[in-house]
C-alpha cells in the first residue's frame, strides 16, 4: 500500500513538474520579446516621437498620425460592433429557441471568429471600399474591423449571461418583471463584467490587425489628421509594416519604438480587461 501511495505521488510530482516546464517554456519567450522590444524602443520615445508628425521620409519626427488613427479606429469598431454583439447575444441567450437553427448560427458564430483576417479586409475591400463606395476611410475600416470582431463579443458576451445563475431570472419573473425588465435589472448588470472583457479583447484584437486596414483604410503617409470618418488615416500596425518594410535606412529605434508604443495601447487594453474580471470574481457571491 504505501509503495502504490509513494508510486502515485512520484507521478503526481513528475506531472507538476511537467506543467510547470511548459509554462515557463511558454512564457519566457514572450517575456523576452516584451523586453527586447522594450529595450530597442525606449530611446525613441520622447515628446516629440509621441506629439509630432513624420518628417524626412519617416525616418524622422514623430507617430501622432497613427496613434490618432489607431484610436479612430478603435472607437469606430466599438460604436458599431458593441451594440449589435451584445443585442445578437442576448437574443441567442434569452430569447432565441434552443433548435437546430440556434446551434448552427453559434457554430457559424465560432467558425467566423477563426477566419484569417485578411479574408474580412478583403471583404471590407469589395463591400464597403468598392461596392458601397465608401474609399479608403474610417468608416470602411472600422465597419470592417466590426465585422471581424463581432464573434469574439458574440461569444464571450453569450457566456457572461448564461453564468448568471437561472434562479436570478425565475425569481426576478415571480415577483411580477417581464422577461425585459429581468434581463435588463438583473442579468446584465450581474454578466456587465464578463461582457466587458469580451468587448475590451475584441477591440485589442481589431487594434492590432493589419491585414484589414491594408485594404479599406491605411495611408502610406498623411501630412494632416483626417477630419471626417471618410478621411483614410494611418494606424500604428500599418505604419510599423511600412517602415519596417518599405523605407530604406529606417533607423532601427523609430521600428522598435512604434512597435512598443502599439505593444502598450494593446497590452493596455488587456490589463484593464484583466483587472475587471478579477475584481468581478472577487465580489461575485454565486
Amino acid at each position: 500500500m504505501t509503495m502504490k501511495l509513494s508510486a502515485r505521488q512520484g507521478k503526481q510530482r513528475l506531472g507538476f513538474s511537467l506543467l510547470t516546464l511548459m509554462t515557463f517554456l511558454t512564457v519566457i519567450p514572450i517575456i523576452g520579446v516584451i523586453i527586447y522590444i522594450i529595450y530597442l524602443g525606449v530611446p525613441a520615445i520622447n515628446l516629440e516621437f509621441l506629439t509630432g508628425f513624420p518628417r524626412e521620409g519617416m525616418r524622422e519626427g514623430g507617430i501622432l498620425p497613427a496613434i490618432i488613427g489607431t484610436f479612430y479606429l478603435t472607437l469606430g469598431t466599438a460604436i458599431f460592433a458593441v451594440p449589435l454583439g451584445i443585442g445578437s447575444a442576448i437574443y441567442l441567450s434569452e430569447y432565441a429557441p434552443d433548435n437546430r437553427a440556434t446551434q448552427l448560427i453559434r457554430i457559424a458564430i465560432i467558425n467566423l471568429a477563426g477566419i484569417p483576417s485578411v479574408v474580412y479586409g478583403l471583404f471590407g475591400l469589395g463591400l464597403f471600399v468598392l461596392f458601397l463606395g465608401f474609399g479608403t476611410s474610417i468608416l470602411a475600416g472600422s465597419l470592417t474591423l466590426s465585422i471581424m470582431t463581432l464573434p469574439v463579443i458574440i461569444s464571450t458576451t453569450e457566456e457572461a449571461l448564461r453564468a448568471v445563475p437561472q434562479a436570478f431570472r425565475t425569481v426576478s419573473m415571480s415577483v411580477g418583471a417581464t422577461k425585459w425588465q429581468t434581463i435588463r435589472k438583473i442579468v446584465l448588470p450581474q454578466a456587465l463584467p464578463g461582457i466587458l472583457t469580451g468587448v475590451i479583447l475584441g477591440l485589442e484584437r481589431a487594434a492590432g490587425e493589419t491585414a484589414p486596414i491594408l485594404f479599406t483604410v491605411a495611408a502610406f503617409f498623411l501630412p494632416s489628421l483626417p477630419n471626417s470618418p471618410l478621411d483614410a488615416t494611418m494606424a500604428l500596425p500599418y505604419h510599423l509594416y511600412v517602415i519596417s518594410t518599405q523605407v530604406p535606412g529606417m533607423p532601427i529605434k523609430i521600428q522598435y519604438g512604434t512597435a512598443l508604443v502599439l505593444l502598450v495601447f494593446v497590452l493596455s487594453m488587456n490589463l484593464i480587461a484583466t483587472t475587471i474580471r478579477s475584481r468581478a470574481r472577487a465580489k461575485r457571491q454565486w
